[in-house]
């Protein structure tokens, strides 16, 4: 995870992403660098657009939550209507 993180750093400040960087960020930390990691990483990104992938991401993300307000809304609205179903039981008790 500390190499995507360290990829991702480089991208925001604008510095290449590439394996000697990678591993000057991932030392930095403290943490030893896997070589096979960081070349496995690099290879991956290799003509990735990361700008692109992160909004694509981004709109990903912010799509299910609309949906999900028109599910709480008729769990709401069944709760309503079991409440007054209730209520209207209650009452033919009491007559």
């Amino acid at each position: 995870m500390e190499y995507i993180y360290g990829a991702l750093l480089l991208h925001k400040l604008g510095q290449p992403v590439n394996e000697e960087n990678l591993k000057k960020v991932v030392t930095a930390t403290g943490a030893q660098v896997d070589e096979a990691k960081v070349k496995t990483l690099i290879a991956s990104l290799h003509g990735v657009d990361i700008a692109a992938e992160l909004e694509n991401a981004s709109a990903l993300a912010a799509a299910p939550a609309a949906p999900a307000g028109g599910a709480t809304e008729k769990k709401e609205e069944k709760k309503e209507e079991k409440a007054s179903e209730s209520a209207a039981g209650l009452a033919s008790l009491f007559g």
